[in-house]
């Protein structure tokens, strides 16, 4: 198959690429990396916000669209996939449908109904948008709700997911919202595969403290809960300084990320999430012990029994503070976690298996 992955978070397209290809299919990423992150891609599509920014980037996409032609599947990220305004996507996405044999929507991240679902729904008992039944009011979600509802970006989500011949969820709060969108609308034609996580050696436990790493994304630490984590980390430092270690990475580009990330024992991610996302699946390859999103739904939806790496936190302080004390208090329990971190990834998220998903989805649409 000839396949266009288009747009990036978090190196999942590139990844997948790499599995994709290693299975005999012909792949081109288009992307901007992921703006600063600066992920790999074969077309650069990179969008920098000042007068030369703009015309450079309508420059490379006028001659990037002719390359885009051809594809037995084009897979869009989001349906805002580059960054600019979401009106101009539309244009884009009905040349993509004109030009190509099938269109797939990522459910990745962000998007109309994601916000909808979380924000008037509320079939979880917290996201990114809701604690229990009192809905989340800081500046970074009402932000959020400002740029999905009732303008150009709902309207472009609705009209590529209602003309998309399927939805692929990464995660399964990503799932569970377009299985409820739309009273259901949706539900037939999404799926759930895995993200894709290359495999890593595992980094022994090094020294005697505990070293504990904290990554915040450029604006979004209220929105992840980072901010929360890294004060319940910090007071644990203080009490034990001994025995903890505290590592921070802001803003900077993936290679240097992970560098930082390598020889840590634990990562603190996604304070709001049900699931470990991209960024813990990396460093729980690695061996790094995950405090985060690890609820019972995520494990039924991949029907694993039996792993259970992630160490689960609920939305405060004090159960971040609580979780990490166990953990510098009875480090023993460390080595069976990484152990089982590392598994964990291994069984649900190889490239070679999630390729293969990706492969089977995309053959039942070449079929159809």
């Amino acid at each position: 198959m000839k396949i266009l992955l288009v747009g990036e978070y978090s190196n999942v397209h590139w990844t997948l690429a790499q599995g994709l290809r290693a299975l005999g299919h012909e792949v081109t990423v288009a992307s901007g990396g992921d703006s600063w992150k600066g992920y790999p891609r074969d077309i650069d599509l990179c969008h920098r916000m000042d007068w030369r920014g703009h015309v450079s980037f309508a420059w490379r996409l006028l001659c990037a669209l002719p390359k885009m032609r051809g594809y037995d599947i084009v897979q869009l990220i989001n349906p805002v996939f580059f960054e600019m305004r979401p009106a101009p996507h539309r244009m884009i996405f009905d040349y993509l449908c004109r030009n190509n044999r099938h269109i797939v929507l990522g459910a990745f991240g962000m998007d109309h109904y994601w916000v909808q679902v979380n924000r008037d729904i509320r079939p979880m008992r917290y996201s990114d948008f809701n604690i229990g039944d009192e809905p989340r009011t800081d500046t970074v979600a009402q932000a959020d709700i400002d740029t999905w509802i009732g303008t150009d970006a709902e309207r472009l989500c609705r009209y590529v997911a209602e003309r998309s011949e399927v939805i692929v969820a990464g995660l399964y709060e990503y799932w569970l919202t377009y299985q409820l969108a739309e009273g259901g609308a949706f539900k037939a034609k999404t799926k759930f595969i895995p993200f894709p996580i290359p495999e890593n050696n595992p980094h022994p436990m090094q020294g005697e403290r505990i070293k504990i790493f904290v990554g915040i994304s450029k604006g979004r630490s209220k929105y992840k809960g980072t901010d929360i984590m890294l004060r319940a980390v910090k007071r644990l430092a203080q009490v034990y300084p001994d025995r903890v270690e505290l590592l921070v990475a802001e803003g900077v580009p993936f290679e240097q990320y992970q560098n930082m990330m390598d020889g840590s024992d634990v990562i603190l991610d996604q304070l709001y999430s049900y699931t470990p996302a991209m960024n813990a699946l990396l460093a729980m390859s690695k061996g790094i012990v995950c405090v985060g999103g690890g609820e019972e739904e995520h494990y039924d939806l991949l029907e694993e029994s039996r792993l259970r790496p992630i160490i689960n936190v609920e939305p405060s302080e004090e159960s971040v503070y609580a979780q990490l004390e166990q953990l510098v208090l009875h480090p023993e329990r460390l080595p069976e976690l990484k152990r089982q971190s590392v598994e964990y990834v291994r069984k649900h998220h190889s490239v070679e298996k999630v390729a293969r998903e990706y492969e089977r989805m995309y053959f039942s649409l070449m079929a159809e």
